[in-house]
């Protein structure tokens, strides 16, 4: 049993790997300021504190709950259009949050750190599926922020010998399979809570942002991955800081178009769900799927959930047993 800091952790990833580590036994304090986190996702195994990043009052709290063996770090905002209309604000709110976190974990004699990074560090990639040797190329102010966390933890490593892992990933979807956890956003920009919504009717009709890409469709492929098997792949590479520092892209294998995706939500729902036809948004690829070979290979990970049907279907189960998200359960 070891004792973990989890920032973020009432958020959407962060929350399902606090499960996960509760599961095999460790302890876990999470860090949330709570503004985009929600308190009823948070475990009541847990301790929770609650404050910013940035607030040296709050980072001294949760690391007088210590010694951890290492930080989980999911905290940031995460919004890819929005940081193109607040880029400033993303940067600034983002790496400081980094440096602030990993600052204080050097200084509590903490030298491992896992960072929930992003694979739109690769912008518009060279091919699909994206591996590691691709270039750094992001086109976002969100994805330069990542690239930002990860070059200062590259320093934490070379002055402090803290081993950090980065996990780059896409599209993170489904919900707990026992239900104890799930999606909530506000706002929602997920393509998967957006089409049950408009299935359940609780969110106006899904629209499709274009139907004319080079796809099999027409629509965008994007690559999914369950939620839960992303929060064990941040328990995988743990192990490996023992000795080094490590970067990994991680994906499902296999993309899924927009049109499959509503089918597939009218299929689990086994009702339809509306949608309109609209014009392509500037600056979406016809297709991002990530690689994760080089993680399976090194830490033996594979999804436990592989399919959209599964992940569709614990993602619905979520959400019609919880309406209003967690601020009420049916």
């Amino acid at each position: 049993m070891a004792r973990y800091l989890v920032t973020g952790g009432a958020g959407y990833v962060g929350s399902h790997t606090v499960l996960a580590l509760l599961d095999r036994g460790d302890e876990v304090v999470v860090l949330d300021d709570l503004s985009k986190g929600h308190r009823g996702a948070v475990p009541a195994a847990a301790k929770l504190v609650v404050g910013r990043c940035t607030d040296s009052a709050a980072l001294e709290q949760a690391f007088a709950l210590g010694p951890f063996e290492a930080v989980l770090h999911f905290a940031a905002l995460s919004l890819v259009g929005d940081s193109m209309r607040q880029p400033m604000r993303y940067i600034g709110e983002n790496v400081a949050g980094l440096t602030a976190v990993a600052d204080a974990a050097v200084r509590a004699g903490c030298r491992k750190f896992v960072l929930s990074s992003t694979a739109a560090l690769f912008g518009f990639p060279e091919r699909v599926p994206i591996d590691e040797a691709q270039p750094l190329l992001p086109v976002s102010a969100y994805g330069e922020s990542k690239l930002l966390c990860e070059r200062a933890l590259d320093w934490a490593d070379r002055v402090h010998a803290m081993r950090f892992a980065a996990l780059r990933y896409f599209n993170a979807a489904g919900a707990d399979p026992a239900g104890r956890a799930g999606e909530e956003h506000d706002p929602e920009t997920h393509l998967i809570p957006l089409a049950i919504g408009a299935a359940m009717g609780t969110r106006a009709p899904l629209t499709v942002f274009g139907t004319d890409y080079p796809t099999p469709d027409g629509t965008c492929i994007r690559d999914y991955v369950h939620v839960s098997d992303l929060a064990e792949a941040h328990l995988r590479v743990l192990p490996l800081l023992d000795h080094r520092s490590v970067r990994y892209n991680l994906g499902n294998g296999t993309g899924y178009s927009v049109k499959q995706v509503i089918e597939t939500v009218g299929r689990v729902a086994g009702r339809p769900v509306p949608h309109a036809i609209g014009p392509r948004r500037e600056g979406d690829p016809a297709s991002l799927v990530a690689s994760s070979e080089a993680l399976r290979r090194d830490t033996g990970w594979a999804p436990r959930f592989p399919g959209l049907d599964e992940i569709v279907r614990t993602a619905w189960a979520w959400h019609s047993a919880h309406p209003r998200g967690y601020a009420q359960a049916a």
